[in-house]
C-alpha cells in the first residue's frame, strides 16, 4: 500500500487510506447524526470502497454518503484499519477498542 499525503501545509498527518481524501465512503446517520462510535469497517472487494457503520439494526433510509476525510475528522481512531486488504472487514465492541479483522464471506 503507498502511503499518500494530504495535497495541504505540511504540518497535517499522512493519509493512510488507499482512497482519497475526498473519496465517497458510506456510513449511517446513527453514526453522522446521533454520533454513535463506528465499530464496523468495511473494505469492499469490487470497487475498493469504504464502509463505516455502528453495530445496530440500519436501514436503506439510514445511509449517508460522505467524504473519507469527514470519516477521519469524525473518528481518526479508524485510521488504525486504513491497511485493511479490500475484501475484509474489521469490528471492534466501542471506539478505542481493539480491531478485530476477517475476510467478509
Amino acid at each position: 500500500m503507498s502511503v499518500r499525503q494530504k495535497m495541504s501545509a505540511p504540518h497535517e498527518s499522512i493519509w493512510l487510506f488507499d482512497q482519497p481524501p475526498n473519496a465517497v465512503a458510506f456510513t449511517t446517520t446513527h453514526v453522522f447524526k446521533e454520533g454513535k462510535a463506528i465499530t464496523h469497517v468495511t473494505h469492499d472487494e469490487d470497487d475498493h470502497g469504504w464502509q463505516f457503520h455502528y453495530g445496530g439494526e440500519m436501514s436503506a433510509n439510514d445511509a449517508m454518503v460522505v467524504a473519507m476525510k469527514e470519516i477521519v475528522a469524525f473518528d481518526p481512531t479508524v485510521q488504525e484499519v486504513a491497511d485493511l486488504p479490500p475484501g475484509w472487514t474489521a469490528t471492534r465492541a466501542f471506539r478505542g477498542a481493539e480491531w478485530t479483522r476477517e475476510q467478509s464471506t
